[in-house]
């Protein structure tokens, strides 16, 4: 049975966990699923994607029932192998950081739980949207594990070390507007799979190129020093300024019309 969907829209990829039967609990299916989803996403013209779950919730988190199979197998081997990204990532921590890695932006419509492997998934996106209703939890203490699928690479990224420290060692459930509070959400919405349709329509419509340079920029910004930074403002914008992309920008800004990209 499929574990994710893949359409395309209007240059927006809908990547969608389908396993609402488990609440999208990730199996070894799931993982290799979505991984391929994400894959196909980045060799696509898609320039917005949205990640969202069907069904009750966005995901429950890891499978427990399909840990079994790991029983009496060598962690290390499972879990040391650099098979993916470039070997800098296992295939557990290539299921949210395929997304992070992404060359375009990417939006997380999170409605339901969104546990452990969920949250994760979720960090990897640009942009989370959820709905009032949505419980986040990074949940690998309660099976007496840390934090393994790209989660303490991206949760830095968003929250406060004593936020990531309560979250990691208590793996408790918080809602959506304590989430927010704390950073791990850009907004919430009655509706997060429309706010999120909404957000990458307007991304969709705005110069691809620009779009791209931005997020390599932001990258940029968030790792390294001020003189990296300023260097990559000065080459991103030499690359974009009197290309193709731009000015059309310029002439439908002047023509008071949408932007068309080729």
């Amino acid at each position: 049975m499929s574990r994710v969907s893949v359409t395309y829209e209007n240059h927006i990829a809908h990547v969608r966990l389908t396993r609402a039967d488990k609440m999208n609990a990730v199996d070894q299916d799931m993982i290799t699923a979505v991984i391929d989803a994400g894959n196909e996403v980045a060799a696509s013209d898609a320039r917005a994607v949205i990640v969202s779950g069907e069904g009750k919730a966005f995901c429950a988190g890891i499978d427990i029932s399909g840990l079994s199979g790991m029983i009496g197998k060598d962690p290390a081997e499972l879990l040391m192998p650099r098979t993916h990204g470039g070997g800098t990532t296992n295939q557990w921590q290539e299921f949210a950081m395929v997304w992070s890695r992404m060359d375009i932006p990417v939006i997380a419509a999170v409605h339901g739980v969104c546990f452990g492997a969920g949250i994760q998934l979720a960090l990897g996106a640009d942009i989370r949207i959820a709905s009032p209703d949505a419980k986040f939890a990074v949940m690998e203490m309660k099976w007496g594990i840390v934090p393994d699928m790209g989660g303490m690479v991206l949760l830095p990224r968003l929250v406060r070390s004593d936020v990531m420290r309560r979250m990691t060692y208590t793996a408790e459930p918080v809602g959506a507007e304590q989430a927010e509070r704390w950073g791990l959400l850009t907004e919430i919405a009655d509706d997060p799979l429309a706010a999120a349709q909404a957000l990458a329509e307007t991304i969709a419509g705005k110069s691809p190129s620009a779009i791209r340079a931005a997020k390599r920029l932001i990258g940029v910004a968030e790792t390294q020093n001020a003189v990296a930074v300023l260097d990559a403002e000065s080459r991103e914008q030499v690359d974009l300024m009197g290309k193709p992309h731009q000015m059309e920008v310029v002439a439908a800004a002047f023509g008071k019309r949408a932007a068309v990209f080729k």
